[in-house]
């Protein structure tokens, strides 16, 4: 080979390899870009879904477990035991108690009896409509959350879809210039195949760095509802004492009764959203304070927020049942 053609065949390897190298470089800047954004780092780092409403009680001052409760005739037979867990949920199972017995008198000529039963109904109404309140107020959080999780997931989706584009349009030129070179424009068959073998060396690297194309982003979560369903904690201070029995009650009485609480981490598991047999499963990530996300962890953990989220919304179906019930006595 002539010294000419060697400088040559130099000469079209350097420019491949610039381009290559500019391409990284570009991406590589696109990569490591800080997040600017105000209003998205303000999501990263703190929450607004919630105005810091902390509850704070024992174990003791949660309902008694329906099923260790000695319930009435007169209730067992107007109610099934889905509304009258949700009744014992809400504190309201003694007024039921009372109204039916008071309705049962029949006794509409005397002002007091009326005026007993007329006073209990509307204490009956404003304890469910109070229930109903705080359980919207919950599942609004909820809802709040999954959406500030899924703003980032978003985001970072967006900054990765920004990188694969310029890959691939990067594969194209590349793959481009390597046929109009190698097609053509270069004689020398030599130094037609170096630039095929280093154009497709550059193609095959950039289709590389596409299926590895990750990123991440530091995502905080001081505020758990995910840590205390996970962990059956005694008591939370994310849910109150009627949402959090609701959640966990189960009658250990029945066979293969479970608890809401149960049946959420079930379908996270069931689902493969939770992987306790994975070694680099990141249990901690979920259900500690923060860490490092990707996308897909953090479409998964929205996922988990909007299961919760159902979960406890159903408490409103009960809730309209049990009013339903009341209202037929």
């Amino acid at each position: 080979m002539t010294t000419k053609l060697k400088k040559k065949r130099i000469i079209y390897m350097k420019k491949l390899l610039q381009f290559i190298l500019a391409l990284s470089t570009v991406v590589s800047i696109i990569s490591c870009r800080a997040i600017k954004d105000t209003q998205i780092r303000d999501v990263l780092y703190r929450s607004n879904c919630n105005q810091q409403n902390l509850y704070k009680y024992d174990v003791t001052e949660l309902p008694v477990p329906l099923h260790q409760i000695d319930l009435s005739s007169d209730l067992t037979d107007n109610f099934d035991r889905g509304t009258l867990n949700v009744a014992n949920a809400v504190g309201i199972l003694e007024l039921i108690d009372r109204y039916i017995k008071l309705r049962k008198k029949g006794d509409s000529s005397s002002m007091e009896a009326r005026m007993d039963l007329l006073e209990l109904r509307q204490q009956l109404d404003h304890m469910i409509n109070s229930a109903s309140i705080e359980i919207s107020a919950i599942s609004s959080e909820m809802d709040c959350e999954e959406e500030r999780i899924s703003q980032v997931a978003n985001y970072l989706s967006g900054r990765q879809g920004e990188r694969e584009s310029i890959f691939t349009k990067g594969a194209i030129v590349l793959g481009a210039l390597g046929a109009i070179l190698t097609g053509g424009v270069i004689k020398n068959e030599g130094i037609s195949n170096t630039v095929g073998i280093v154009g497709g060396i550059g193609e095959a690297g950039l289709g590389l760095l596409m299926l590895f194309n990750k990123e991440s982003v530091e995502f905080h979560h001081e505020r758990n509802a995910l840590r205390d369903v996970w962990n059956k904690v005694g008591t939370s201070q994310i849910f109150p004492p009627m949402v959090w029995y609701y959640l966990s009650y189960s009658n250990p009485n029945i066979g293969k009764d479970k608890s809401l609480r149960e049946e959420i981490i079930e379908k996270w598991t069931n689902l493969g959203q939770i992987n306790q047999g994975a070694k680099d499963y990141p249990e901690d990530l979920y259900f500690g304070k923060g860490g490092k996300y990707t996308s897909e962890e953090l479409y998964n953990r929205a996922d988990m927020y909007d299961q919760l989220e159902s979960s406890i919304t159903l408490m409103k179906q009960d809730l309209k049942a049990l009013s339903l019930q009341i209202d037929r006595l």
